[in-house]
Order: structure tokens, then sequence, then C-alpha cells
């Protein structure tokens, strides 16, 4: 065999083989044909797809899911802080709630011992005038004693001179001092019962 002849064998083995990868090819670019379809055509147009969605992936899906990611981490975060905070605010107004309802009881009682100081005040001040008025009355009554035995002690003494001058007028004559003073005495004794 000669070099032509191997040539040869091997250009006819390469047309059957491309042949029969023809045959195969147009068997299934029949289907594909029949159906519309460029097989050749469709991969690169799924290869095109490919790199297109892989940049689509890594340049915007990528980045757009981890800030999503980020945002609803974001989100459960400001959900949690104002659950707390409502839970802060809640116990807030009850510790406010329980202040208030403390005042109000300090102040029924403050209100309570005030009413009760101002009635023994009341009653101290009333028992001070009642002995202030009770201290006037006896020192009134001793002073109108007092005045009623002074006045009594001028009318017996004015009624003694009274008497001395008229039983002088009536005598005639006077007295000596020891007649008149035992006259006097009787006359004011009989007076006085």
């Amino acid at each position: 065999m000669n070099f032509i002849d191997i040539a040869h064998a091997e250009t006819t083995e390469g047309e059957i083989q491309t042949t029969a990868s023809h045959e195969g090819a147009s068997a299934d670019a029949g289907v594909l044909a029949s159906l519309g379809i460029n097989g050749q055509l469709f991969g690169f147009q799924l290869l095109n797809f490919a790199i297109v969605a892989g940049i689509l992936w890594f340049l915007i899906l990528k980045p757009l899911t981890q800030k999503m990611a980020e945002r609803a981490e974001l989100i459960d975060t400001s959900i949690a802080n104002a659950k707390k905070m409502e839970e802060k605010l809640a116990h807030a107004e009850r510790a406010y709630q329980e202040r208030v309802d403390d005042a109000k009881a300090e102040a029924g009682r403050i209100v309570e011992k005030a009413a009760v100081d101002s009635k023994a005040l009341a009653d101290s001040m009333k028992a001070d005038a009642k002995k202030e008025i009770e201290g006037l009355v006896d020192q009134a009554k001793k002073n109108i004693r007092g005045e009623k035995a002074e006045a009594i002690e001028m009318i017996k003494v004015e009624a003694a001179e009274m008497i001395g001058n008229a039983l002088e007028k009536i005598l005639g004559d006077k007295m000596d001092a020891t007649k008149d003073k035992k006259l006097i005495e009787d006359a004011v004794k009989k007076m006085g019962e």
C-alpha cells in the first residue's frame, strides 16, 4: 500500500464518518428542523443565555439578595427593638401608675392626719378658750365680789355716819366714841343680816 492509497483510505474513512455524523446530525436536525429549531443556533443561544444569566446573577441578583437579606435583618432588628421599647413603655406605665397610686394613698393619709390634727388643734383651742373664758369669768366674779365688798363697806361707813348724824340730831348731844362705836356696830350688824 502506498502512501496515496493510505491517504485515500483515510479520506474515504473520514467521508464515511462525516457522512454518518451528517446523517445522525441530519436525523437530529430533522427532528429539530421539523420543530423549526436550528440546533447550532439553539446551542449558541443557550450559551448566550447562560452567560447573561451568570452576569445577571453575579452583578445584580447576588448583591440584590444580599441587600434584601440585610434589609430583612434590619427590619427584624427594628421589630425586636420596637417590641423591647413597647415592653419598656408598658413597664414604665405600670411603674408610673404604681407611683400615682402610692401618691394618692399618701395624700389620703396626709389629709386624714391633717383632719385629725386640725380636730385636735380645734379641741385644744376650744379648751384653751374655755379655760381663758373661765379664768376671765372667775376674775370678773372676784372683781365683782371685791367691788361688792368695797361697796358694802362704803355703804356701811356711810350708813354709820348717817346713823351717827341722825342720832346726834335726835338725841341732841354728841355721843362719846365708845357709845358711838357700839351703836354703829350694832346697826351695821342688823343691816348685814
